[in-house]
């Protein structure tokens, strides 16, 4: 698809940095075996994958503000636009030699995301949409799953570690979800779960307290695959909570209905 010389500019800087990311994540298979291990080298890989995203995007559009992981955010000119940047979105996939990890690039206007851009270097899979336009993977339009019935889906979470004080409501949204569905998956990369719902592989996800950067680019690609996406909480802010709950349009009422009411 023909996008517009924004969403251009954010492909186009999202593979390169995946690029770049991918020749890093061929090192770590050896650094595991090492006493020191391969934290340290991961750590650099995604700061200077940041500052590589930053330097294109800010050379491209110098009045736009930035929002990313791993620096203090970048008031821009135009207080209106912003970009709201994941280097390495699934990082302790990533420092464990998974290939499951992914770049994620969006682009606010006005408070509401316009587009977005979630590349998978792994796969070589770049889901992307722009706000009326429609999503995409690659070369293909995507649409959220048909699916009707919650006990024929599959639905994705991240499960909290280290001490995460969401634990317990994790827990108790398993036990209530898991008997009515045909499985749950915790692949641990937020934005290659929205992105996956996007494509219907997923018939569903939610999650609790997630950074702005971690959501933002799937937000506009799970909407404008069809699906629906709201706050986990109704009437607080997606992108300032980090809590959220989509699926597509026929199960959305009844797998909301099973988290909210927890």
């Amino acid at each position: 698809m023909a996008g517009s010389a924004n969403l251009n500019v954010m492909m186009k800087t999202a593979r390169k940095a995946g690029r770049m990311l991918l020749k890093d994540f061929g090192e770590v298979e050896n650094l595991q075996v090492s006493a020191k291990g391969p934290g340290d080298f991961v750590s650099r890989a995604d700061k200077a994958a940041e500052a590589a995203i930053r330097e294109d995007l800010m050379h491209a559009r110098p009045s736009y503000g930035f929002l990313g992981e791993e620096g203090a955010e970048i008031e821009g000119e135009d207080p209106t636009r912003r970009w709201i940047v994941d280097p390495l979105d699934g990082t302790t996939n990533f420092l464990h030699g998974l290939p499951h990890w992914a770049v994620s690039i969006a682009l606010e206007h006005k408070g509401q995301i316009v587009a977005g851009v979630i590349y998978d270097p792994s796969k070589d899979e770049t889901f992307y949409a722009e706000k009326g336009t429609g999503a995409w993977m690659n070369e293909s339009r995507l649409r959220v799953s048909a699916r009707h019935r919650m006990i024929e889906a599959i639905f994705a979470t991240g499960l909290p570690f280290a001490g995460r004080p969401d634990l317990p409501e994790t827990i108790q949204d398993l036990a209530r979800l898991l008997p009515a569905t045909a499985g749950v998956r915790r692949f641990g990369a937020a934005a290659l779960d929205l992105a996956y719902v996007a494509a219907g592989r997923y018939d569903g996800f939610w999650e609790r307290n997630l950074h702005a950067w971690d959501i933002a680019a799937g937000i506009v690609i799970v909407r404008e695959a069809g699906g629906i996406i709201e706050p986990l909480t109704k009437d607080t802010d997606l992108l300032e909570t980090g809590s959220l709950i989509c699926a597509n349009e026929p199960i959305f009422n009844a797998f909301a209905k099973v988290i909210r009411n927890g």
